[in-house]
């Protein structure tokens, strides 16, 4: 698979049935390896590895409805009372990161009103805070650490 602009990972990949199958750790099963897939496993890494991310409060390929129709986020971060604070669309290395990819991540947010947005195709990741007392946002030089999300109080 292509080099992503983040650390190199080790993954369980294997063929079945000519198609090239990549273990995902948090759906518990082996899924089809496709581009936007790869970028998927290697972010979610990145969150783990470097971020310190919980595993525990990471859902991947997350069920919501947007107008009544049933949606799947690429990935959602919880907090540990169950309310999501990062929602992340992960595309292909090759598909240009446009308004239509921050579009779709802001028509999720519209039910699950989160903190931090997250859009990244492996090369370039974007992430933006999301201030709803001011009903404002702000571009973040960098993806938050764990820490940073989840302040100690």
């Amino acid at each position: 698979m292509q080099k992503l602009n983040l650390p190199e990972y080790s993954f369980r990949i294997k063929t079945k049935e000519g198609k090239s199958m990549i273990f995902d750790s948090f759906r518990k099963k082996f899924v089809r390896l496709t581009p936007e897939e790869w970028v998927r496993q290697n972010f979610v890494q990145f969150l783990l590895n470097e971020k310190n991310y919980s595993p525990s409060l990471i859902v991947v390929e997350a069920g919501l409805k947007v107008n009544n129709n049933p949606q799947r986020a690429d990935l959602v971060v919880f907090d540990r009372s169950g309310n999501p604070v990062l929602v992340a669309e992960f595309k292909a290395p090759e598909v240009k990161i446009s308004q239509d990819t921050f579009d779709q991540i802001v028509r999720y947010n519209m039910q699950l009103k989160v903190k931090f947005l997250i859009v990244s195709n492996g090369l370039n990741h974007y992430c933006c805070q999301i201030n709803y007392t001011s009903n404002n946002y702000a571009f973040l030089p960098e993806i938050p650490d764990f820490i940073d999300v989840f302040p100690m109080v």
